[in-house]
């Protein structure tokens, strides 16, 4: 009896930033770069970004159309407990679920409560205050998962759209701190994603063109992709570049294979076309 090997359709992965600090100017972001080069050492592309400041209301409709989107998404950012964090209330009312104390994240973020006294030489006092106060941050949507969080070991939170899974809507909420962050968005896609590793692998193959435009170049581009639905064909204009001028690079990306097949189609394209061409760029 013959078998097909079962291939995984792939997510499409976005990105939330949340702050009012990176919109502001105050700190520059460096999540974006950093899950992209996470993703990219996976063979995943990033699909989108969005910056999202510290309104309610904003936060509330970009979660709302993650969890509508069937993709997978990060949102750094928010989930503290001070009175300019609002990501875990948006999830919540996002997806229209009660908040509530998640009993793991409660345990944690006690223990993490009793590190800190240990280190400061103080007794621990779980009914202070503020150790009350720090449980607010282990309450989330009713249907959360925990995302370990190796630093501090207060957790983040993913949380799956109804109806759908961790393939097909599903976001995952992260700090906004790099080093808490980065590890947890790793741990997130080694232990939910892995099976899309390297049987998706990437690659891009472009060529610089001196001397067209992208007017022109369009119907190539429109032939290519309908000749190799596989591929993305992709075109980026430069009007100062310091070395090439002005240019334009004309590539394609996306399976290995595809773009190993459509890549000479879009040379030969070009030698037809006349084109001036420059250096060839290869990006895996």
């Amino acid at each position: 009896m013959n078998s097909t090997a079962f291939t995984p359709v792939r997510p499409d992965f976005g990105l939330i930033i949340v702050g009012d600090e990176i919109l502001s100017g105050k700190r520059a972001d460096k999540h974006m770069a950093k899950v992209i080069e996470l993703l990219s050492a996976r063979g995943l592309p990033l699909s989108y970004a969005e910056y999202v400041g510290d309104s309610p209301d904003r936060i509330t409709q970009a979660l709302a159309r993650a969890f509508q989107s069937g993709d997978v998404v990060f949102s750094t950012g928010g989930i503290g407990a001070t009175p300019d964090d609002h990501t875990r209330q948006c999830a919540a009312k996002a997806l229209g679920q009660p908040l509530q104390l998640h009993p793991q994240a409660e345990v944690l973020i006690r223990e993490r409560m009793q590190d800190v006294a240990k280190e400061q030489g103080v007794p621990y006092e779980p009914d202070r205050a503020d150790n009350v106060h720090r449980l607010n941050m282990g309450v989330f949507p009713a249907s959360a998962q925990l995302i370990p969080n190796p630093y501090n070991k207060i957790p983040g939170f993913t949380c799956i759209s109804p109806g759908r899974t961790l393939h097909t809507g599903a976001v995952h909420f992260v700090p906004g701190f790099p080093v808490m962050a980065w590890p947890m968005v790793e741990w997130v896609l080694d232990n939910h994603y892995s099976h899309l590793f390297q049987k998706l692998a990437y690659l891009e193959k472009s060529v610089v063109i001196y001397g067209a435009m992208e007017a022109a170049l369009t119907p190539i581009m429109e032939r290519l992709e309908a000749g190799h639905p596989g591929i993305k064909v992709f075109s980026l204009p430069s009007v100062d570049h310091p070395v090439h001028g002005r240019h334009i690079e004309l590539g394609v990306k996306g399976n290995p294979e595809d773009v190993n097949r459509a890549y000479p189609a879009m040379l030969n394209e070009l030698h037809v076309f006349g084109a001036k061409l420059g250096p060839e760029l290869v990006r895996s």
